[in-house]
Protein backbone atom coordinates (compact mmCIF):
# COMPACT_ATOMS: atom_id res chain seq x y z
CA UNK A 1 0.00 0.00 0.00
CA UNK A 2 1.53 3.74 -1.23
CA UNK A 3 1.31 6.21 1.90
CA UNK A 4 0.73 9.74 1.70
CA UNK A 5 -1.10 10.16 -1.27
CA UNK A 6 -1.78 13.51 -2.41
CA UNK A 7 -5.20 14.45 -4.01
CA UNK A 8 -5.90 15.16 -7.83
CA UNK A 9 -6.39 18.63 -9.17
CA UNK A 10 -9.89 17.38 -10.55
CA UNK A 11 -10.89 16.48 -6.63
CA UNK A 12 -10.09 19.71 -5.09
CA UNK A 13 -12.13 21.70 -8.16
CA UNK A 14 -15.14 19.08 -6.92
CA UNK A 15 -14.88 19.99 -3.49
CA UNK A 16 -14.53 23.26 -4.56
CA UNK A 17 -18.44 23.01 -6.17
CA UNK A 18 -19.58 20.90 -3.48
CA UNK A 19 -18.48 23.54 -0.89
CA UNK A 20 -20.02 26.55 -2.13
CA UNK A 21 -22.56 26.25 -4.58
CA UNK A 22 -24.31 28.92 -4.95
CA UNK A 23 -21.29 31.17 -4.99
CA UNK A 24 -19.36 29.11 -7.66
CA UNK A 25 -22.44 28.07 -9.69
CA UNK A 26 -21.13 29.38 -13.05
CA UNK A 27 -17.59 27.68 -12.61
CA UNK A 28 -19.22 24.45 -11.51
CA UNK A 29 -21.35 24.38 -14.39
CA UNK A 30 -18.53 24.88 -16.97
CA UNK A 31 -16.34 22.01 -15.57
CA UNK A 32 -19.17 19.79 -14.29
CA UNK A 33 -19.57 17.83 -17.18
CA UNK A 34 -16.12 17.58 -18.22
CA UNK A 35 -15.11 16.28 -14.39
CA UNK A 36 -17.90 13.48 -14.23
CA UNK A 37 -17.66 12.26 -18.02
CA UNK A 38 -13.84 11.44 -17.31
CA UNK A 39 -13.36 10.42 -13.06
CA UNK A 40 -17.27 9.12 -12.55
CA UNK A 41 -15.95 5.86 -12.00
CA UNK A 42 -13.65 7.31 -9.22
CA UNK A 43 -16.08 8.94 -7.50
CA UNK A 44 -18.72 6.40 -4.77
CA UNK A 45 -21.70 6.99 -5.26
CA UNK A 46 -23.88 7.72 -2.06
CA UNK A 47 -26.07 4.30 -1.59
CA UNK A 48 -25.10 2.39 -4.07
CA UNK A 49 -23.28 -0.82 -3.99
CA UNK A 50 -20.58 -0.38 -6.70
CA UNK A 51 -18.42 -3.47 -8.02
CA UNK A 52 -14.94 -2.70 -8.28
CA UNK A 53 -12.26 -4.65 -10.81
CA UNK A 54 -8.76 -4.99 -9.41
CA UNK A 55 -5.72 -6.13 -11.42
CA UNK A 56 -3.18 -8.04 -9.37
CA UNK A 57 -0.68 -5.46 -7.60
CA UNK A 58 -2.32 -2.65 -9.67
CA UNK A 59 -3.65 0.03 -6.61
CA UNK A 60 -7.13 1.23 -7.50
CA UNK A 61 -8.70 4.51 -5.64
CA UNK A 62 -12.33 5.66 -4.83
CA UNK A 63 -12.89 9.04 -3.44
CA UNK A 64 -15.98 10.89 -1.65
CA UNK A 65 -16.22 13.99 -0.14
CA UNK A 66 -18.18 15.26 3.60
CA UNK A 67 -18.80 18.84 3.45
CA UNK A 68 -18.66 20.08 6.76
CA UNK A 69 -22.51 21.51 7.88
CA UNK A 70 -24.03 22.41 11.26
CA UNK A 71 -24.05 18.84 12.22
CA UNK A 72 -21.51 16.20 12.20
CA UNK A 73 -21.55 14.07 8.94
CA UNK A 74 -21.56 9.96 9.82
CA UNK A 75 -20.75 7.38 6.80
CA UNK A 76 -20.21 3.68 6.78
CA UNK A 77 -18.38 1.71 4.29
CA UNK A 78 -18.27 -1.64 3.88
CA UNK A 79 -16.19 -3.80 1.32
CA UNK A 80 -17.18 -7.40 0.48
CA UNK A 81 -13.95 -9.28 -1.60
CA UNK A 82 -15.23 -11.74 -4.40
CA UNK A 83 -12.59 -14.51 -4.26
CA UNK A 84 -9.05 -13.65 -3.03
CA UNK A 85 -7.93 -12.01 0.41
CA UNK A 86 -7.36 -8.09 -0.61
CA UNK A 87 -5.70 -5.19 1.11
CA UNK A 88 -7.74 -1.76 1.58
CA UNK A 89 -7.92 1.56 3.31
CA UNK A 90 -9.58 4.86 4.13
CA UNK A 91 -7.32 8.05 4.19
CA UNK A 92 -8.70 11.63 4.88
CA UNK A 93 -7.99 14.64 4.02
CA UNK A 94 -8.67 17.36 5.81
CA UNK A 95 -9.50 20.74 3.97
CA UNK A 96 -10.04 24.56 5.05
CA UNK A 97 -13.66 25.83 4.40
CA UNK A 98 -11.52 29.44 3.19
CA UNK A 99 -9.28 27.43 0.62
CA UNK A 100 -12.79 25.89 -0.68
CA UNK A 101 -14.10 29.69 -0.83
CA UNK A 102 -11.10 31.12 -2.54
CA UNK A 103 -10.49 28.20 -5.09
CA UNK A 104 -14.17 27.86 -6.16
CA UNK A 105 -13.88 32.32 -7.17
CA UNK A 106 -10.90 31.09 -8.76
CA UNK A 107 -7.68 32.08 -6.04
CA UNK A 108 -5.29 29.78 -8.07
CA UNK A 109 -2.44 30.90 -5.22
CA UNK A 110 -4.82 29.64 -2.65
CA UNK A 111 -5.65 26.42 -4.40
CA UNK A 112 -1.94 26.13 -4.47
CA UNK A 113 -1.57 26.68 -0.92
CA UNK A 114 -4.46 23.98 -0.17
CA UNK A 115 -2.49 21.84 -2.91
CA UNK A 116 0.01 21.35 -0.71
CA UNK A 117 -1.49 21.57 2.53
CA UNK A 118 -3.32 18.06 1.17
CA UNK A 119 -0.03 16.24 0.24
CA UNK A 120 0.04 14.42 3.52
CA UNK A 121 -2.87 11.95 5.08
CA UNK A 122 -4.41 10.22 7.73
CA UNK A 123 -5.38 6.60 7.84
CA UNK A 124 -8.06 5.89 9.30
CA UNK A 125 -8.60 2.39 8.74
CA UNK A 126 -6.77 -0.60 7.01
CA UNK A 127 -7.98 -4.22 6.69
CA UNK A 128 -6.12 -7.18 4.90
CA UNK A 129 -8.00 -10.74 4.17
CA UNK A 130 -10.64 -12.06 2.48
CA UNK A 131 -13.95 -11.20 4.73
CA UNK A 132 -16.44 -8.55 4.91
CA UNK A 133 -15.25 -6.19 6.83
CA UNK A 134 -17.32 -2.12 7.63
CA UNK A 135 -16.00 1.05 8.78
CA UNK A 136 -18.31 3.67 10.72
CA UNK A 137 -16.97 7.08 10.93
CA UNK A 138 -18.26 10.70 11.36
CA UNK A 139 -16.42 13.82 10.25
CA UNK A 140 -17.26 16.92 11.88
CA UNK A 141 -15.26 19.16 8.92
CA UNK A 142 -15.19 19.04 5.50
CA UNK A 143 -13.10 16.39 4.48
CA UNK A 144 -11.79 13.91 1.46
CA UNK A 145 -11.98 10.48 2.18
CA UNK A 146 -10.46 8.28 -0.07
CA UNK A 147 -10.31 4.32 -0.49
CA UNK A 148 -7.29 2.85 -1.89
CA UNK A 149 -7.92 -1.07 -2.77
CA UNK A 150 -4.67 -3.72 -3.66
CA UNK A 151 -5.22 -7.45 -4.42
CA UNK A 152 -1.83 -9.34 -4.39
CA UNK A 153 -2.84 -12.52 -5.14
CA UNK A 154 -4.10 -12.21 -8.88
CA UNK A 155 -7.03 -10.40 -10.45
CA UNK A 156 -10.22 -9.99 -9.01
CA UNK A 157 -13.32 -8.00 -7.81
CA UNK A 158 -15.18 -6.82 -4.92
CA UNK A 159 -18.45 -4.61 -4.35
CA UNK A 160 -18.33 -1.49 -2.07
CA UNK A 161 -20.87 -0.01 -0.39
CA UNK A 162 -20.73 3.73 1.41
CA UNK A 163 -23.36 5.59 2.64
CA UNK A 164 -23.75 8.85 4.37
CA UNK A 165 -26.23 11.50 5.69
CA UNK A 166 -27.73 11.70 9.36
CA UNK A 167 -29.55 8.50 8.40
CA UNK A 168 -27.42 5.87 7.21
CA UNK A 169 -29.49 3.73 4.74
CA UNK A 170 -29.00 0.03 5.68
CA UNK A 171 -28.72 -2.23 2.26
CA UNK A 172 -27.33 -5.36 3.68
CA UNK A 173 -29.62 -7.90 5.84
CA UNK A 174 -28.97 -7.59 9.86
CA UNK A 175 -27.33 -10.78 10.68
CA UNK A 176 -28.63 -11.99 14.63
CA UNK A 177 -26.55 -11.31 17.87
CA UNK A 178 -24.86 -14.63 17.55
CA UNK A 179 -24.42 -15.51 13.80
CA UNK A 180 -23.49 -19.28 14.30
CA UNK A 181 -24.99 -22.16 12.29
CA UNK A 182 -25.77 -24.99 14.78
CA UNK A 183 -25.46 -28.67 13.42
CA UNK A 184 -28.78 -30.09 15.23
CA UNK A 185 -28.19 -33.46 13.54
CA UNK A 186 -26.05 -35.74 11.33
CA UNK A 187 -27.05 -38.95 9.34
CA UNK A 188 -25.65 -41.01 7.20
CA UNK A 189 -27.12 -38.93 4.06
CA UNK A 190 -28.23 -36.27 5.71
CA UNK A 191 -27.03 -33.36 8.14
CA UNK A 192 -29.99 -31.00 10.33
CA UNK A 193 -28.87 -27.35 10.38
CA UNK A 194 -30.63 -24.38 12.71
CA UNK A 195 -29.73 -20.94 12.82
CA UNK A 196 -30.76 -17.87 14.62
CA UNK A 197 -33.68 -15.24 12.52
CA UNK A 198 -32.07 -12.26 11.11
CA UNK A 199 -33.86 -9.22 12.59
CA UNK A 200 -34.33 -8.09 9.03
CA UNK A 201 -36.57 -11.23 7.80
CA UNK A 202 -39.01 -11.11 11.04
CA UNK A 203 -39.44 -7.35 10.03
CA UNK A 204 -39.54 -8.05 6.43
CA UNK A 205 -40.85 -11.77 5.65
CA UNK A 206 -41.71 -10.92 1.82
CA UNK A 207 -38.40 -10.07 0.12
CA UNK A 208 -35.69 -11.48 2.79
CA UNK A 209 -35.31 -15.26 2.15
CA UNK A 210 -32.61 -17.61 3.61
CA UNK A 211 -29.85 -19.51 0.70
CA UNK A 212 -27.67 -22.38 1.91
CA UNK A 213 -24.72 -23.22 0.48
CA UNK A 214 -23.45 -26.70 0.74
CA UNK A 215 -19.86 -28.27 -0.49
CA UNK A 216 -16.97 -30.01 0.29
CA UNK A 217 -14.01 -27.67 0.39
CA UNK A 218 -14.64 -24.79 2.70
CA UNK A 219 -16.73 -22.19 3.99
CA UNK A 220 -17.31 -18.85 1.94
CA UNK A 221 -17.51 -15.82 3.98
CA UNK A 222 -19.82 -13.45 1.62
CA UNK A 223 -22.45 -14.52 -1.53
CA UNK A 224 -20.24 -12.84 -3.89
CA UNK A 225 -17.31 -15.39 -2.79
CA UNK A 226 -19.24 -18.05 -3.76
CA UNK A 227 -20.58 -17.32 -6.53
CA UNK A 228 -17.25 -16.76 -8.06
CA UNK A 229 -15.83 -20.03 -6.83
CA UNK A 230 -18.88 -21.79 -8.66
CA UNK A 231 -18.66 -19.67 -11.68
CA UNK A 232 -14.93 -20.51 -11.89
CA UNK A 233 -15.46 -24.23 -11.58
CA UNK A 234 -18.14 -24.08 -13.93
CA UNK A 235 -15.70 -22.58 -16.96
CA UNK A 236 -13.77 -25.17 -16.34
CA UNK A 237 -16.30 -27.99 -15.74
CA UNK A 238 -19.73 -26.56 -17.01
CA UNK A 239 -22.11 -29.35 -15.44
CA UNK A 240 -25.55 -28.00 -14.38
CA UNK A 241 -26.96 -31.08 -12.84
CA UNK A 242 -30.38 -30.10 -11.00
CA UNK A 243 -32.60 -27.40 -10.07
CA UNK A 244 -32.83 -27.08 -6.47
CA UNK A 245 -35.04 -23.94 -5.74
CA UNK A 246 -37.47 -24.81 -2.80
CA UNK A 247 -40.93 -24.59 -3.08
CA UNK A 248 -41.04 -22.27 -0.25
CA UNK A 249 -39.30 -19.28 -3.15
CA UNK A 250 -42.05 -17.05 -4.24
CA UNK A 251 -40.79 -16.59 -7.19
CA UNK A 252 -38.74 -18.23 -9.68
CA UNK A 253 -37.57 -14.83 -11.17
CA UNK A 254 -36.74 -13.29 -7.59
CA UNK A 255 -33.60 -16.37 -7.45
CA UNK A 256 -32.48 -15.52 -11.24
CA UNK A 257 -32.01 -11.70 -9.42
CA UNK A 258 -29.69 -13.12 -7.11
CA UNK A 259 -26.84 -12.49 -10.13
CA UNK A 260 -27.07 -15.41 -12.43
CA UNK A 261 -28.40 -18.59 -12.05
CA UNK A 262 -25.65 -20.97 -11.24
CA UNK A 263 -26.50 -20.77 -6.99
CA UNK A 264 -30.02 -21.67 -7.77
CA UNK A 265 -28.04 -25.23 -9.36
CA UNK A 266 -26.46 -28.23 -8.06
CA UNK A 267 -23.21 -27.74 -9.84
CA UNK A 268 -20.29 -30.62 -10.58
CA UNK A 269 -17.29 -28.72 -9.49
CA UNK A 270 -13.54 -29.98 -10.05
CA UNK A 271 -13.53 -30.97 -6.19
CA UNK A 272 -16.58 -31.75 -5.93
CA UNK A 273 -20.46 -31.13 -5.81
CA UNK A 274 -21.59 -27.12 -4.80
CA UNK A 275 -25.23 -27.07 -3.44
CA UNK A 276 -27.89 -24.13 -2.67
CA UNK A 277 -31.33 -24.00 -1.49
CA UNK A 278 -33.24 -21.08 -0.94
CA UNK A 279 -35.85 -22.41 1.66
CA UNK A 280 -37.43 -18.99 2.80
CA UNK A 281 -38.09 -17.51 6.33
CA UNK A 282 -37.52 -20.85 8.22
CA UNK A 283 -34.32 -21.34 10.17
CA UNK A 284 -33.79 -25.12 9.97
CA UNK A 285 -33.18 -27.15 7.36
CA UNK A 286 -32.41 -31.07 6.54
CA UNK A 287 -30.07 -31.25 3.77
CA UNK A 288 -30.53 -34.48 2.33
CA UNK A 289 -28.65 -37.46 -0.40
CA UNK A 290 -25.15 -36.32 0.66
CA UNK A 291 -22.60 -39.01 0.80
CA UNK A 292 -21.42 -41.03 3.90
CA UNK A 293 -18.28 -40.51 6.00
CA UNK A 294 -17.77 -37.12 4.20
CA UNK A 295 -16.96 -33.74 5.48
CA UNK A 296 -19.54 -31.04 3.85
CA UNK A 297 -19.05 -27.85 4.97
CA UNK A 298 -22.38 -25.57 5.55
CA UNK A 299 -22.96 -21.57 5.19
CA UNK A 300 -26.47 -19.45 5.30
CA UNK A 301 -27.03 -16.45 3.72
CA UNK A 302 -30.01 -13.68 4.65
CA UNK A 303 -30.49 -12.25 1.04
CA UNK A 304 -32.47 -9.56 0.29
CA UNK A 305 -34.27 -10.25 -3.12
CA UNK A 306 -35.23 -6.86 -3.72
CA UNK A 307 -32.15 -4.94 -3.72
CA UNK A 308 -29.62 -8.21 -4.34
CA UNK A 309 -27.47 -8.02 -0.76
CA UNK A 310 -26.93 -10.49 1.63
CA UNK A 311 -25.27 -11.12 4.67
CA UNK A 312 -23.28 -14.26 5.71
CA UNK A 313 -23.84 -16.46 9.10
CA UNK A 314 -20.03 -17.80 10.42
CA UNK A 315 -20.00 -21.26 8.12
CA UNK A 316 -19.59 -24.40 9.67
CA UNK A 317 -19.04 -28.28 8.71
CA UNK A 318 -19.62 -31.57 9.45
CA UNK A 319 -18.93 -35.23 8.52
CA UNK A 320 -21.65 -37.67 7.68
CA UNK A 321 -21.65 -41.15 9.59
CA UNK A 322 -20.19 -43.79 8.64
CA UNK A 323 -22.21 -46.31 5.92
CA UNK A 324 -23.77 -48.95 7.89
CA UNK A 325 -22.55 -52.44 6.68
CA UNK A 326 -25.08 -53.78 3.81
CA UNK A 327 -27.47 -56.30 5.09
CA UNK A 328 -26.95 -59.53 3.73
CA UNK A 329 -29.69 -62.43 3.25
CA UNK A 330 -28.83 -66.20 3.32
CA UNK A 331 -30.35 -67.96 0.23
CA UNK A 332 -31.41 -71.27 1.63
CA UNK A 333 -31.00 -74.51 -1.34
CA UNK A 334 -34.40 -74.53 -3.25
CA UNK A 335 -36.26 -71.79 -1.49
CA UNK A 336 -38.09 -69.18 -3.13
CA UNK A 337 -38.06 -65.61 -1.67
CA UNK A 338 -39.87 -62.37 -2.56
CA UNK A 339 -38.73 -58.92 -2.30
CA UNK A 340 -40.06 -55.80 -2.69
CA UNK A 341 -37.47 -53.20 -4.28
CA UNK A 342 -37.86 -49.70 -2.48
CA UNK A 343 -35.30 -47.17 -4.21
CA UNK A 344 -36.23 -44.57 -1.70
CA UNK A 345 -35.87 -46.87 1.22
CA UNK A 346 -32.56 -49.54 -0.25
CA UNK A 347 -31.04 -48.57 -3.35
CA UNK A 348 -29.39 -52.24 -3.38
CA UNK A 349 -30.60 -55.21 -1.97
CA UNK A 350 -28.03 -57.59 -0.85
CA UNK A 351 -27.79 -61.57 -0.46
CA UNK A 352 -25.63 -64.44 -0.34
CA UNK A 353 -25.28 -68.48 -1.27
CA UNK A 354 -22.62 -71.12 -0.49
CA UNK A 355 -22.61 -73.65 -3.24
CA UNK A 356 -23.21 -77.33 -2.09
CA UNK A 357 -22.44 -78.60 -5.58
CA UNK A 358 -20.25 -77.02 -8.50
CA UNK A 359 -22.86 -76.26 -10.63
CA UNK A 360 -25.21 -73.43 -9.32
CA UNK A 361 -28.53 -72.67 -10.93
CA UNK A 362 -30.24 -69.58 -10.31
CA UNK A 363 -33.69 -68.35 -11.07
CA UNK A 364 -35.36 -64.43 -11.23
CA UNK A 365 -38.61 -64.06 -12.12
CA UNK A 366 -39.29 -60.45 -11.90
CA UNK A 367 -43.30 -59.36 -10.73
CA UNK A 368 -43.39 -55.55 -11.45
CA UNK A 369 -41.06 -53.29 -12.90
CA UNK A 370 -37.44 -53.84 -14.24
CA UNK A 371 -35.12 -55.37 -12.09
CA UNK A 372 -30.92 -55.21 -11.82
CA UNK A 373 -29.07 -58.02 -11.03
CA UNK A 374 -25.53 -58.72 -10.49
CA UNK A 375 -23.81 -62.33 -9.56
CA UNK A 376 -20.05 -61.98 -8.22
CA UNK A 377 -17.72 -64.72 -6.40
CA UNK A 378 -14.61 -63.86 -5.03
CA UNK A 379 -14.98 -59.64 -5.49
CA UNK A 380 -15.43 -60.95 -9.33
CA UNK A 381 -18.37 -59.88 -11.74
CA UNK A 382 -19.66 -62.88 -13.17
CA UNK A 383 -22.76 -61.07 -14.67
CA UNK A 384 -24.74 -58.16 -14.60
CA UNK A 385 -28.17 -57.64 -16.27
CA UNK A 386 -31.10 -55.40 -16.22
CA UNK A 387 -34.48 -57.08 -17.07
CA UNK A 388 -38.27 -57.82 -17.06
CA UNK A 389 -39.77 -61.06 -17.20
CA UNK A 390 -37.66 -64.60 -16.48
CA UNK A 391 -34.04 -64.78 -16.25
CA UNK A 392 -32.59 -68.32 -15.54
CA UNK A 393 -28.41 -68.94 -14.85
CA UNK A 394 -26.50 -71.66 -14.83
CA UNK A 395 -22.72 -70.60 -12.87
CA UNK A 396 -19.86 -73.42 -12.58
CA UNK A 397 -17.41 -73.32 -9.58
CA UNK A 398 -15.85 -75.06 -6.40
CA UNK A 399 -17.71 -76.50 -3.91
CA UNK A 400 -18.23 -74.18 -1.02
CA UNK A 401 -17.63 -71.09 -3.44
CA UNK A 402 -19.85 -68.04 -2.24
CA UNK A 403 -21.79 -66.32 -4.46
CA UNK A 404 -22.67 -62.73 -3.46
CA UNK A 405 -26.06 -61.10 -5.28
CA UNK A 406 -27.20 -57.84 -6.31
CA UNK A 407 -30.45 -56.31 -6.49
CA UNK A 408 -32.06 -52.98 -7.20
CA UNK A 409 -35.32 -51.46 -9.15
CA UNK A 410 -34.02 -49.56 -12.34
CA UNK A 411 -37.41 -47.27 -12.38
CA UNK A 412 -38.48 -44.60 -9.75
CA UNK A 413 -41.37 -47.02 -8.31
CA UNK A 414 -40.99 -50.16 -6.95
CA UNK A 415 -40.59 -53.19 -8.24
CA UNK A 416 -40.90 -56.96 -6.74
CA UNK A 417 -38.91 -59.90 -8.09
CA UNK A 418 -38.28 -63.53 -6.50
CA UNK A 419 -35.59 -65.50 -6.30
CA UNK A 420 -34.35 -69.07 -6.62
CA UNK A 421 -31.08 -70.52 -5.97
CA UNK A 422 -29.93 -74.40 -5.79
CA UNK A 423 -27.09 -76.90 -6.63
CA UNK A 424 -29.89 -79.85 -7.81
CA UNK A 425 -30.02 -80.23 -10.95
CA UNK A 426 -32.15 -83.39 -11.44
CA UNK A 427 -35.12 -80.90 -10.26
CA UNK A 428 -35.09 -77.94 -12.50
CA UNK A 429 -37.02 -74.55 -11.77
CA UNK A 430 -38.37 -74.11 -15.17
CA UNK A 431 -38.89 -75.81 -18.17
CA UNK A 432 -36.66 -74.49 -21.07
CA UNK A 433 -39.42 -71.61 -22.21
CA UNK A 434 -40.18 -70.56 -25.50
CA UNK A 435 -38.82 -67.72 -27.07
CA UNK A 436 -41.60 -65.68 -27.00
CA UNK A 437 -44.21 -65.43 -23.62
CA UNK A 438 -46.49 -63.49 -25.80
CA UNK A 439 -49.87 -64.62 -26.27
CA UNK A 440 -51.60 -63.73 -30.21
CA UNK A 441 -55.47 -63.35 -30.93
CA UNK A 442 -56.82 -63.96 -34.12
CA UNK A 443 -58.99 -60.86 -35.04
CA UNK A 444 -61.06 -63.05 -37.99
CA UNK A 445 -61.69 -65.84 -35.82
CA UNK A 446 -63.25 -63.16 -33.07
CA UNK A 447 -67.12 -63.54 -32.83
CA UNK A 448 -69.37 -61.76 -30.76
CA UNK A 449 -69.30 -64.37 -28.14
CA UNK A 450 -65.75 -65.62 -28.37
CA UNK A 451 -62.18 -65.07 -29.30
CA UNK A 452 -59.45 -67.45 -30.11
CA UNK A 453 -55.95 -66.86 -28.84
CA UNK A 454 -52.64 -68.80 -29.19
CA UNK A 455 -49.15 -69.07 -27.72
CA UNK A 456 -45.74 -70.95 -27.83
CA UNK A 457 -45.27 -73.94 -25.45
CA UNK A 458 -42.84 -76.54 -24.47
CA UNK A 459 -40.91 -79.32 -25.56
CA UNK A 460 -41.92 -81.04 -21.64
CA UNK A 461 -45.15 -81.70 -20.83
CA UNK A 462 -46.71 -78.27 -19.04
CA UNK A 463 -49.89 -77.75 -17.33
CA UNK A 464 -51.62 -74.63 -19.01
CA UNK A 465 -53.92 -72.33 -17.37
CA UNK A 466 -56.35 -69.77 -19.23
CA UNK A 467 -57.65 -66.77 -16.96
CA UNK A 468 -60.10 -64.20 -18.11
CA UNK A 469 -61.37 -60.80 -16.87
CA UNK A 470 -63.89 -58.34 -18.18
CA UNK A 471 -62.40 -54.53 -17.94
CA UNK A 472 -63.38 -51.29 -19.71
CA UNK A 473 -61.44 -50.12 -22.60
CA UNK A 474 -59.45 -47.33 -20.48
CA UNK A 475 -58.34 -49.85 -18.24
CA UNK A 476 -56.30 -51.85 -20.62
CA UNK A 477 -53.14 -49.60 -20.23
CA UNK A 478 -53.69 -49.93 -16.26
CA UNK A 479 -54.12 -53.50 -16.33
CA UNK A 480 -51.24 -54.91 -18.66
CA UNK A 481 -49.11 -52.35 -16.98
CA UNK A 482 -49.47 -53.52 -12.62
CA UNK A 483 -49.75 -56.87 -13.96
CA UNK A 484 -47.94 -59.04 -11.48
CA UNK A 485 -46.02 -61.41 -13.35
CA UNK A 486 -45.24 -63.89 -10.38
CA UNK A 487 -48.69 -63.96 -9.13
CA UNK A 488 -49.96 -67.88 -8.76
CA UNK A 489 -53.07 -69.16 -9.79
CA UNK A 490 -54.15 -68.82 -5.81
CA UNK A 491 -54.28 -65.20 -6.72
CA UNK A 492 -57.53 -65.61 -9.24
CA UNK A 493 -61.03 -66.12 -8.37
CA UNK A 494 -62.74 -69.08 -9.55
CA UNK A 495 -64.95 -67.15 -11.94
CA UNK A 496 -62.23 -66.26 -13.76
CA UNK A 497 -61.21 -69.41 -14.88
CA UNK A 498 -61.26 -71.03 -18.66
CA UNK A 499 -59.36 -74.47 -18.73
CA UNK A 500 -56.35 -75.70 -17.79
CA UNK A 501 -54.67 -78.11 -20.15
CA UNK A 502 -51.51 -80.36 -20.90
CA UNK A 503 -49.42 -79.64 -24.02
CA UNK A 504 -45.79 -80.40 -25.54
CA UNK A 505 -44.01 -80.85 -28.76
CA UNK A 506 -40.61 -82.03 -28.98
CA UNK A 507 -40.19 -80.07 -32.40
CA UNK A 508 -40.12 -76.60 -30.96
CA UNK A 509 -41.27 -74.97 -34.06
CA UNK A 510 -44.55 -77.05 -34.18
CA UNK A 511 -44.64 -76.38 -29.92
CA UNK A 512 -48.09 -73.53 -30.83
CA UNK A 513 -51.43 -74.22 -29.32
CA UNK A 514 -54.31 -72.19 -29.88
CA UNK A 515 -57.54 -72.34 -27.48
CA UNK A 516 -60.93 -70.58 -28.39
CA UNK A 517 -63.07 -69.20 -25.30
CA UNK A 518 -67.02 -69.03 -26.26
CA UNK A 519 -69.81 -68.06 -23.50
CA UNK A 520 -68.40 -63.85 -24.05
CA UNK A 521 -70.66 -60.90 -24.17
CA UNK A 522 -70.68 -58.93 -27.24
CA UNK A 523 -68.90 -55.70 -27.51
CA UNK A 524 -66.35 -56.38 -24.42
CA UNK A 525 -62.94 -55.98 -23.65
CA UNK A 526 -61.94 -59.24 -21.89
CA UNK A 527 -58.05 -59.18 -20.40
CA UNK A 528 -56.57 -63.00 -21.06
CA UNK A 529 -53.50 -64.60 -19.08
CA UNK A 530 -52.53 -67.86 -19.92
CA UNK A 531 -49.98 -69.14 -16.95
CA UNK A 532 -47.09 -72.12 -17.62
CA UNK A 533 -47.48 -74.59 -14.43
CA UNK A 534 -44.00 -77.02 -15.14
CA UNK A 535 -42.99 -80.23 -12.68
CA UNK A 536 -41.33 -77.54 -10.09
CA UNK A 537 -45.13 -76.25 -9.92
CA UNK A 538 -43.71 -72.58 -9.99
CA UNK A 539 -45.85 -70.69 -12.45
CA UNK A 540 -44.51 -68.80 -15.25
CA UNK A 541 -47.24 -65.76 -16.28
CA UNK A 542 -47.48 -65.08 -20.00
CA UNK A 543 -47.63 -61.05 -20.82
CA UNK A 544 -51.42 -60.05 -20.69
CA UNK A 545 -53.54 -59.91 -23.98
CA UNK A 546 -56.52 -57.72 -24.05
CA UNK A 547 -59.50 -58.55 -27.25
CA UNK A 548 -62.87 -57.33 -28.10
CA UNK A 549 -65.46 -59.10 -28.73
CA UNK A 550 -67.42 -57.95 -32.20
CA UNK A 551 -70.29 -55.61 -31.46
CA UNK A 552 -72.43 -56.80 -34.23
CA UNK A 553 -72.13 -60.45 -36.34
Amino acid sequence: MTSQPSLPFWLVLFMCFCHSLEEAKSLQQSFKSELFNFYHTLVLADGKETTVYLLKDIPKRYYFVLVEGRTSAPFTVTVTPCDVPIEWSIWVHKTSANYLKKAAHGDYDSHNQFQKTTKTASTLFSYRGNSVETYTGTSYYSAVYMLEFLSIERDTHITVYLTMGPTLEQLYPELPVDPRIDVIGVGHTTVTLAWKHSPTVLQYKENIQYCLLMNEEHNYKSLCAAETAIRSSEMKSPQALALSLSPYVLDPQQVMALSTAELSLISQTSNGEVRQVCVGTKNTYTVPHLTPSTQYYFDVFVVNFLTNASAAYTGTFARTLEAPEPKVTELKDGKVIHLILDRRKQKRYNLQYQARHKQVQFAFQSCSGQVQIEISRDRKVLMSESFAGLRHFVLKGRLGDRYLVHLGSTEPSNASVKIQVSSVFHNPFFPVLPESLKIKSFSKLRTCNSVTIAWLGTQELSKYCIYKKQIEEDQVWMETRNADRCSGLESRPKRDKVLCKYFHDLNLQRAVTTQTITGLKAGTVYLFDVYLVGSSGIPVRYYSKAVKTRKKC
